[in-house]
């Protein structure tokens, strides 16, 4: 008699650490990233109003201003401009000694602090943006001087703020039911003989993060 090996059931299957977890959304972060930058204008378009213009005039934001107009190109549109003018002028009033032009194992920390001042929470004195603001702003800041948007540090800032805002209600999900590209999806990623324990695991954990539409708010 022939005995039949079926693949590990999810009771069966060892369940991912939190670090595998942790791995995996910073990689699912980063696609999302860069599928992002085909869309990138129009993102950053719906936030310009969070970004205005007309900014009290000191030395910081004249700074800012001459900055931005030296140092980016022909191809970066006036939205980029608009949002990395705010973020050296942020920088500057906080302290008048940081460097815009400097890039470096600090620069991934100047990257959140902006964008937490942007999207944290109002009763810690922050503007209590939507998370989307906070993908703009990233997305904006890749165009300024090499920024390293891509860091690990970014990416699990940014995953961590998804999560503080989805506990918040302020991004939402619809849930759908399951059509069949759905569970051929499932099988391919989680349950497919064909994956190592460890694939059926990263599997499930993008099914897990990805199967909501999520609505960025």
């Amino acid at each position: 008699m022939s005995t039949i090996n079926l693949p590990p059931t999810s009771q069966d299957a060892p369940q991912p650490t939190d670090k595998e977890v942790e791995e995996e959304l910073c990689l699912l972060d980063l696609e999302d990233a860069d599928s992002l930058l085909e869309h990138v204008q129009d993102l950053i378009s719906q936030h310009l109003d969070e970004f205005p213009e007309d900014q009290i005039d000191d030395e910081a934001t004249r700074y800012a201003a001459k900055m931005t107009k030296a140092s980016i190109t022909d191809g970066t549109r006036n939205g980029h401009v608009r949002i990395i003018r705010h973020y050296i002028t942020f920088h500057l009033r906080r302290n008048k000694k940081w460097d815009a032009k400097r890039v470096d194992e600090q620069t991934p920390g100047d990257i959140t602090a902006f964008i937490t001042q942007k999207c944290g929470p109002p009763e810690e004195g922050f503007e209590g943006r939507k998370y989307s603001t906070a993908v703009s702003t990233r997305a904006a800041l890749t165009m300024w001087r090499g920024l390293p948007t891509r860091s690990r540090q970014v990416s699990q800032f940014m995953v961590g703020l998804e999560k503080t805002k989805a506990k918040s209600r302020e991004i939402s999900s619809s849930a759908r039911a399951l059509s069949l590209e759905d569970i051929h999806r499932l099988y391919q990623h989680c349950m497919s003989p064909d994956l190592s324990s460890a694939q059926r695991r990263a599997g499930t954990v993008r099914y897990v993060c990805l199967s909501p539409t999520c609505i960025l708010d």
